[in-house]
């Protein structure tokens, strides 16, 4: 054996034990045919680095090919099974399609009825919320003309408004009274009540009470047959209280007390009756 042949047998066994030594090529996966953007070429030349000859590769796509077209091929007969026996699945199938309609119909019918009777509920719903919130306004109301009474009878305790016929029949009704009240005018009211004497702070109070009262009485509506009627009782109680600020003119005119005429004036304005005390001083005045 020459040199040259010894050579050659011993790179030749160098090249085998190489290839025996080269790892296995990894298993062609599925999910990299399955790309939506998958190309074949593409895909060809990212095997570049595997360690496997062409023909092993040609042969795994080969067999990945027919195992696809098996797998197709299954498919499709068992989708065409299922096709075949629908025809017979659909058997009397109008009979069911009826029985489903007059079911739906049923459903309809019930669900009609219950609508309607939801509405009928809700329209008395309504009703009796209206018939609440009115009863609520009366109670209201009825609540205002109470306190309207009370804070009238006491306006006319403080000013002590008693006439002679009501000084024979204290028991009768607070009605009855603003009738009695309504017989007498007010020259009968200065002759047959005496007219005490009231500091300011209590003259206050009553304006105060008498504007409040008024306020009380637009709030119920000056056009409720009830405030109407004691229009007469509230004119004589403004008149009352206008007497007896006139008396305190008068007296703090003599006096010359004009901080109290101040005090006075404030009470005056607050009646809302600023314009009757220029016309006393006017006529003072003319007197002096």
């Amino acid at each position: 054996m020459n040199k040259s042949t010894l050579k050659s047998g011993i790179r030749g066994d160098s090249e085998d034990d190489n290839e025996d030594d080269l790892p296995s090529p990894e298993e062609l996966l599925r999910s990299d045919f399955l790309s939506s953007d998958f190309d074949a070429s593409n895909y060809l030349s990212s095997l570049c680095d595997r360690h496997q000859s062409l023909e092993d590769l040609q042969s795994d796509l080969r067999e990945r090919s027919q195992f696809l077209s098996q797998e197709l091929i299954d498919l499709v007969n068992y989708n065409y099974e299922r096709f075949l026996s629908l025809g017979s699945d659909l058997n009397g199938g109008e009979e069911q399609l009826e029985d489903v309609r007059v079911g739906l119909l049923g459903f309809k019918s019930g669900v009609m009825d219950v609508r309607g009777k939801v509405k009928t509920k809700k329209d008395e719903l309504e009703r009796l919320l209206i018939e609440k919130i009115k009863i609520r306004r009366q109670i209201s109301l009825g609540r205002k003309l109470l306190e309207v009474d009370v804070r009238l009878e006491e306006l006319e305790g403080n000013l002590v408004v008693v006439s002679p016929v009501q000084n024979a029949i204290g028991s009768v009704e607070s009605g009855t009274r603003g009738q009695f009240h309504d017989k007498y005018t007010e020259d009968e009211l200065t002759t047959n009540c005496e007219i005490p004497d009231i500091n300011l702070e209590k003259l206050s109070c009553l304006v105060k009470d008498y504007r409040s009262l008024e306020s009380l009485m637009a709030d119920v509506g000056i056009n409720h047959p009830y405030i109407k009627a004691q229009q007469t009782r509230m004119i004589r109680n403004k008149k009352y209280i206008l007497t007896n600020l006139s008396k305190e003119i008068h007296q703090t005119k003599v006096s010359k007390d004009k901080s109290r005429l101040l005090e006075l004036l404030g009470i005056y304005r607050e009646l809302g009756a600023a314009g009757e005390v220029i016309s006393i001083l006017q006529e003072f005045d003319r007197r002096g």
